[in-house]
């Protein structure tokens, strides 16, 4: 008995209809009659469109339908189709491949914009508002230091990159820089007493056998009066 695998088929073009649409669509070119063969490609259409209803909700899902005949057909198929017929190379359009960036990041933990940030605030002429801008730019590079390094950052190593940034184009005022508080959370452990806390210990459990012995004695104020 010959056994019919699935690897000795022909292949699939579109899994998702069906080695049965499959089989329609390749009898199609059997069809001599142009005619008769742009006729029953149509019926064909109809029975793909009841096997996929979501595409009705698309404007143009009969287009859709025509193109996913031609491609399980591998583009050899010649009926009179109600749209232009497309080629194998205008539905499997292959992307442009994007340049990836080169560009060497200096100061990875601040990221790639904080210098050309610094650079264009060099050639600003209003100092108070590059003031203001410098300090938000501190507070910045402080929150980023102490994300990617999980230490305090130090405000002369955060005065020293600002100006390596901007090529000593900026005039930096260090005091206003370090009167600025930082923006991160420093988690420290709360102890109400200045010894370190112990856990508490139960007091240990005494035994029965050495609990000391209690001698009770008898009450003779009030007796039991036998006599009647």
């Amino acid at each position: 008995m010959n056994k019919n695998y699935n690897y000795k088929r022909d292949k699939l073009h579109l899994p998702e209809y069906g080695r049965h649409i499959q089989g329609m669509v390749s009898s199609l070119s059997d069809i001599a009659d142009r005619d008769e063969r742009t006729k029953q490609a149509h019926a064909v259409i109809a029975v793909m469109g009841n096997l996929n209803p979501m595409l009705r909700d698309t404007a143009d899902y009969t287009h859709k339908l025509w193109n996913h005949l031609f491609i399980m057909s591998d583009f050899q198929l010649d009926v009179d189709s109600p749209y232009p017929k497309q080629s194998r190379q205008e539905l499997h359009i292959v992307p442009a491949k994007m340049s990836y960036s080169k560009q060497r990041i200096r100061y990875k933990h601040y990221g790639r914009y904080l210098p050309a940030i610094i650079k264009e605030l060099a050639s600003k002429d209003d100092l108070q508002s590059v003031a203001m801008t410098v300090d938000n730019l501190a507070r910045f590079m402080r929150t980023k230091s102490f994300e990617f390094n999980q230490e305090h950052p130090n405000n002369e190593v955060i005065i020293k990159d600002m100006k390596n940034m901007s090529d000593g184009g900026i005039e930096i005022d260090e005091n206003a820089i370090n009167n600025i508080r930082s923006d991160y959370k420093q988690y420290q452990t709360v102890r109400t007493s200045k010894s370190p806390s112990r856990p508490q210990q139960r007091p240990p459990q005494k035994n029965r056998a050495q609990h000391p012995v209690r001698n009770f004695t008898k009450n003779s104020s009030h007796q039991h009066n036998s006599s009647k």
